[in-house]
């Protein structure tokens, strides 16, 4: 497989977005309960 080349007008790069609060949090209860239903 070769290397894939951007078109001349396209930018691939994507900046992300800082998490909001609520985000966060729901990320974080998500991830909780994953590794609490995984461990056992």
């Amino acid at each position: 497989m070769g290397l894939i080349r951007e078109p001349k007008d396209i930018d691939f790069t994507v900046e992300s977005k800082p998490w909001t609060e609520i985000e966060l949090h729901d990320f974080r209860k998500l991830m909780a309960e994953l590794n609490e239903k995984n461990r056992v």
